[in-house]
């Protein structure tokens, strides 16, 4: 099965996504075909495999992104269209689609998933610098989920004021930008020292679950910066 629509990669302006304020960012419909879309729903990772992770705390006195949290590897035991779909993401094709976004080449790829209850946030923050952006792919749909309940990734404008090695809240940004985050819907952005952005605790019946999958696009270390880390400890 192919799962992204190609011509709808195609169709992403690279132009447009660099010009986006406060930064590089876009909320697509449909990279993924349609009828590949409801295969990946139908066979989502089971819950106990994921490691709880609350009440932990980040850098910077930034809260903890309370969540449920799968790294994918290619040994997981989850169904055969997710590894099919983890492969062609490791394709020539995507890793075209992001080097042409992101302006970036080489790059290396990691994926997770996050499961999120109620009551739990994604609190500002802007990644780290080892990163040049995340992909996030939305597993929510108006069958399991009503916008009210909460769950968009919102970006938030600094106005190139705050250092990112702080903590605020959502209240220290005025008008933030709600991605469309139910259906067939990603979100792309390019991590800068101003990329702020979060979720707001989600407010979700007790049985439901926000659900995303993520691709995060990290920097490839010099491969001189990579043997003088080895001599060091040696």
């Amino acid at each position: 099965m192919d799962f992204l629509d190609q011509p709808q990669l195609d169709r992403l302006s690279s132009d447009d996504f660099r010009r986006q304020k406060p930064y590089p960012w876009s909320n697509p419909e449909g990279l993924i075909r349609d009828d590949a879309y409801h295969t990946l729903l139908d066979n989502l990772p089971d819950i106990a495999l994921f490691e709880k992770r609350f009440g932990y705390s980040r850098d910077y006195g930034q809260k903890g992104h309370d969540r449920y949290s799968l790294e994918y590897n290619s040994n997981l035991d989850i169904a055969p269209c997710w590894h099919e779909f983890v492969q062609e993401l490791h394709g020539s094709d995507y890793r075209a689609f992001l080097r042409r976004l992101y302006g970036f080449r080489p790059m290396k790829l990691s994926f997770h998933w996050h499961y999120t209850p109620s009551s739990c946030a994604v609190n500002p923050h802007c990644d780290s610098r080892a990163k040049i952006g995340s992909h996030i792919f939305y597993l929510n749909t108006d069958q399991d989920w009503k916008a009210e309940w909460g769950g968009q990734t919102l970006i938030l404008d600094d106005h190139g004021q705050m250092d990112c090695k702080t903590a605020p809240g959502f209240e220290a940004f005025d008008e933030p930008v709600a991605a469309n985050a139910i259906g067939n819907r990603s979100l792309l952005f390019k991590r800068t020292p101003h990329s702020w952005h979060g979720v707001k605790a989600i407010d979700c019946p007790e049985d439901r679950l926000r659900k995303v999958f993520i691709v995060v696009i990290e920097r490839v270390r010099p491969l001189k910066v990579v043997r003088n880390l080895f001599r060091k400890s040696a």
